[in-house]
């Protein structure tokens, strides 16, 4: 039974001693976590023609409800080894084209989308038990749509993308501070410009699932597929 404990040469220092009790005791309280998911069953006859009418009315619902971040969205790319890589990114804005997030183009996400553009996003509205995930196709922006939203930002954000190379190796946040300091200075006199190596990619969805929790784990979850015509097929799908 040794091999149910960790072995206190492999506990970080400054670390409990919860790390270096049993297995056993650590997965009883993750268990003791369960919750009963209680929310209202959904009737596939109330549900929009359109995934992006039901997803409009999620968001909406989400915003309503003061969630924090409710246009954080899981973004998953694959490198070319195909190992899957995810990150959060914020979803900017959102039509029956597609859902848009900006990010610098040198960026490993953006290496991964240049390689392979078949993308996924997954939005978890957690207190209202609910979480909708997409499969599609990353596209960059326009140029004029990139420089567009460039404009709108913050200073301190449109600064913020001039200074970071993405993804980088950087050896102290002291480096990041001296070349913000340095940017502050160089543009005083006027507007940020925006950066070439930085813009949108609209994520066109072929495949939209909707899950609302349910009792017993006995979820609720509708599949909107996209067909060759264009039109979408839903569907309900066994939890």
């Amino acid at each position: 039974m040794t091999d149910l404990f960790v072995r206190s040469s492999t506990v970080p220092a400054g670390y409990g001693p919860s790390l270096r009790k049993p297995i056993e005791t650590q997965l009883s309280k993750m268990h003791d976590q369960r919750r009963e998911y209680d929310a209202a069953p959904i009737d596939e006859r109330n549900l929009a023609a359109s995934p992006f009418q039901q997803f409009e009315e999620w968001y909406q619902a989400a915003v309503a409800a003061e969630l924090l971040e409710p246009n954080a969205m899981v973004l998953s790319t694959v490198d070319d080894r195909g190992q899957p890589a995810q990150r959060t990114v914020l979803l900017k804005s959102y039509d029956v084209d597609g859902f848009v997030f900006f990010t610098n183009q040198e960026s490993r996400k953006a290496r991964h989308i240049a390689g392979n553009p078949r993308v996924s996003l997954l939005f978890q509205w957690l207190p209202l038990q609910r979480q909708l995930a997409i499969e599609g196709i990353a596209e960059r922006v326009s140029t004029l749509e990139s420089m567009k939203y460039f404009a709108s930002r913050p200073r301190g954000s449109q600064l913020g993308a001039w200074v970071s190379q993405q993804s980088s190796v950087i050896t102290s946040r002291s480096l990041l501070e001296a070349k913000l300091a340095e940017l502050k200075q160089k543009f005083a006199g006027g507007d940020v410009p925006w950066p070439s190596f930085w813009g949108g990619y609209r994520i066109v969805p072929e495949r939209m699932e909707f899950w609302q929790g349910q009792p017993n784990r006995l979820h609720d979850r509708f599949e909107y597929q996209r067909q060759a015509n264009g039109e979408w097929l839903l569907q309900r799908l066994s939890p």
